[in-house]
């Protein structure tokens, strides 16, 4: 079989007709990523291929430590040609893991190479991109348009001002809308003192003096109007674990009086805190038609002393394995019983979550709320949990009306995941078909695909309740 050719991944015939006839040139609605609207707009070109592959690229940059390159050729300050080779080196030596496969997918579909990745080649390999990087038609935005991205959600938070935003959208030379997500995760963690500092910060950007838990909300609420001005529909939220805890409001008003003072808060105060922050955000995003994205269970920077010298972000997080069913269900009950319940997506970390995910989604979902079980994320998007994650969404609801894969990447080559993920799509699809387990016309068996694709999500994303 020839290396990661045209069939890659669909091994039945059916499979292969859905993902060429439908799947492949389905248009992209990235509706979770990490992309700078800044570079977006400046549009620079880079440097070379290790700026481009491995600038902020923590999987990369894990596979690399796993192999055991030294931390010069990955966060230092080795020259990029040596950094290349490094992760190269490390490449070759890891078959299974999707690095492997999303590198030779960018470098096919950008660059035209199609030969296996080695550390023979590398040295040509990173000439060649090189060269091309250096001429037009290869800078941030060529990427975006070459991938047939049509709407970019970025991740934003609420102090931001948007600047570089309201310039995309007022920029008729390019076609992709890029809009912000409101995520307000500096006021869920970090030490007493780095939360009072936020929150000073949250009151200069929204003119509000806050001094209550009703000021918060205020100053919440004018911070994501500003940002639902410009187009944001989505709001997302990166928690450690589901919070739960029932508090009054002159409880909550008592913490928050304690956040105020920098005092260190008890974990049962700390989720009442919480709690009430959630559903009050909830409330406020169903009145403005606000999709609630909760990202939760990773531990973030477990090594403390490559925090220290690194900061975040740079491939110290992991998998957490706390309950999430009690906490989850309770949380989205409040919601509802307050009314104030919007569409929320549900990204577990932990796989072994993923039936939870699914069947609370479930009990929560209307003709309004339409709860989704959301794409394999992070540790997960690769074969086998994204695998899983549909298997898993098509045992316990229904595939037809999953909003597809999500980037979550700070690069700008990474939109071939989305192709990785419509070939497993495809794939598992045309493998019921054949097996006699599913069967629809077949104009109406490319509309599931194509829904699953880009439709369910660019409706999922504008639709207002």
């Amino acid at each position: 079989m020839a290396f990661m050719d045209k069939n890659f991944l669909l091994t039945n015939e059916t499979a292969k007709k859905l993902f060429f006839d439908f799947a492949q040139d389905a248009p992209i609605f990235d509706f979770h990523c990490h992309l700078s609207p800044a570079a977006i707009y400046d549009n620079e070109p880079f440097a070379d291929l290790a700026e481009a592959w491995l600038g902020g690229d923590h999987y990369k940059w894990r596979a690399m430590r796993a192999f055991g390159a030294d931390e010069k050729y990955i966060t230092g300050d080795a020259p990029g040609r040596e950094k290349f080779s490094s992760y190269v080196k490390a490449l070759s030596m890891s078959p299974g893991n999707p690095l492997y496969h999303w590198s030779h997918l960018e470098l096919q579909r950008y660059f035209d190479i199609y030969e296996p990745l080695t550390e023979k080649n590398a040295g040509s390999v990173f000439d060649t991109v090189n060269k091309k990087l250096k001429s037009d038609g290869f800078r941030p935005r060529d990427f975006i348009k070459k991938s047939n991205v049509t709407n970019i959600i970025t991740t934003d938070d609420p102090v931001d001002d948007l600047k570089y935003h309201d310039a995309l959208a007022a920029d008729d030379s390019f076609a992709t809308k890029v809009t912000p997500a409101f995520r307000p995760d500096k006021l869920f963690g970090g030490s007493p003192s780095a939360i009072k500092n936020y929150i000073a910060a949250l009151s200069n950007a929204s003119g509000v003096d806050i001094k209550t838990f009703g000021d918060l909300k205020e100053a919440l609420a004018s911070r994501l109007a500003y940002f639902t001005a410009r187009g944001a529909a989505a709001s997302d939220h990166g928690l450690p674990y589901i919070p739960y805890a029932d508090a009054s409001e002159t409880e909550i008003e008592q913490i928050f009086s304690l956040i105020l003072s920098g005092t260190e808060l008890t974990v049962c105060d700390a989720d009442r805190y919480r709690t009430a922050l959630l559903v009050f955000l909830a409330g406020e995003y169903k009145r403005r038609g606000v999709v609630m994205e909760l990202h939760y269970g990773a531990m973030r920077n477990i090594n403390s002393k490559m925090f220290i010298a690194l900061g975040p972000d740079a491939g110290y997080d992991s998998i957490g394995d706390r309950p999430s069913a009690e906490n989850l269900a309770r949380l989205l009950d409040k919601m509802n019983e307050t009314g104030g319940l919007p569409r929320v997506m549900l990204f577990p970390i932990n796989p072994g979550d993923y039936y939870v995910a699914a069947a609370v989604a479930g009990c929560f979902s209307s003709s309004e709320a339409n709860e989704q079980f959301g794409a394999a994320w992070w540790f997960n998007d690769h074969y086998d949990g994204m695998s899983y994650q549909l298997k898993t969404l098509a045992n316990l609801g229904v595939l037809g009306k999953f909003t597809g894969m999500l980037t979550d990447s700070r690069s700008f080559l990474s939109y071939p995941r989305h192709e990785y993920f419509r070939r497993i799509l495809a794939n598992i699809v045309g493998g019921w078909v054949e097996s006699g387990e599913f069967c629809l016309e077949y104009g109406d068996l490319g509309k599931l695909i194509t829904d699953i694709c880009y439709n369910n999500a660019a409706e999922y994303f504008s639709r207002k309740i």
